[in-house]
């Protein structure tokens, strides 16, 4: 199959996975359009990351396609599927840098790894992708050596070293200060941009993932419960949707996991919580 000049550079077409009898996404469908910032949003375990890694092929979905510029990942190939990863940047949980390489020698891995350059095209290359992170000076330190803000902005410019069409983003703002996350949010928003990008980023920061995305798909119960502009949810009247965006404590998404009542569980008729 062809690549298309679909707008959707990402299209899930009712899409399950679980693992074993627990169904994570039952059915979903999403686009992401070509050239803009899709955030996935939702509780802990609905399956954010999950979709990242499907995309990426490290599982493969029961039953639905997922077509990234119209080619479906399910039916590839690993020659098919590694020429497709290629084309795609992965920006990890806490940026997993390898703590035994610089942070040169980690931005110039992909380089070495995926592509016959020499070494005089892959220094100015790294150099280049760390200029735009604004660490064109910390060439020479170890991951040790490094805040985790500048970890995080190490492994931008790593994840975009081969000029993907396609960022993924795993929690980019976990853990960090807020002087450090509001330079990632605006990093991400300014390199996608800049350099005519798509992302798909996971994220719980409410407040930077509204301010730099075009759009946010909430995920719920193994659905998308909402999907819109950051304007549009956050004038929502979904409860759900509602209660996200305001951090409710109580609403659609309870606290408790499903159980039966606890009264049953230990026995007695009467049991005081207070």
């Amino acid at each position: 199959m062809t690549a298309t000049t679909s707008p959707h550079l990402v299209d899930i077409q009712n899409l399950s996975f679980g693992y074993g009898e627990r169904r994570i996404l039952d059915g979903i469908s999403m686009q992401v359009l070509r050239g803009k910032i899709t955030a996935l949003m939702g509780a802990s375990g609905g399956g954010k990351t999950t979709v990242l890694r499907l995309i990426g092929g490290q599982y493969k979905a029961q039953s639905g396609k997922i077509l990234v510029n119209g080619q479906d990942v399910g039916q590839m190939n690993q020659t098919d599927l590694y020429a497709a990863r290629r084309r795609m940047g992965m920006l990890f949980q806490f940026g997993a840098l390898f703590t035994d390489l610089s942070v040169f020698d980690n931005v110039a891995f992909p380089l070495r790894e995926h592509t016959p350059m020499g070494e005089a095209m892959i220094r100015n290359i790294v150099l280049m992708k760390l200029q735009a992170v604004g660490l064109r000076g910390a060439r020479d330190l170890m991951p040790s050596e490094i805040s985790g803000g500048m970890a995080r902005r190490v492994a931008l410019a790593r994840a975009i070293a081969l000029d993907p069409e396609l960022v993924l983003y795993d929690e980019p703002f976990a853990g960090l200060d807020p002087i450090s996350l509001g330079t990632s949010a605006h990093l991400i928003r300014e390199l996608n941009d800049a350099l005519g990008l798509t992302g798909i980023l996971v994220s719980h920061d409410l407040e930077e993932t509204f301010r730099i995305a075009d759009q946010i798909i909430i995920l719920a119960n193994g659905k998308i419960a909402a999907c819109g502009s950051p304007d549009e949810l956050r004038n929502s009247a979904d409860p759900l949707v509602h209660q996200f965006v305001t951090a409710a404590a109580n609403g659609p998404v309870k606290f408790h996991y499903p159980s039966v009542d606890i009264q049953t569980d230990l026995g007695v008729s009467k049991v005081d919580i207070t």
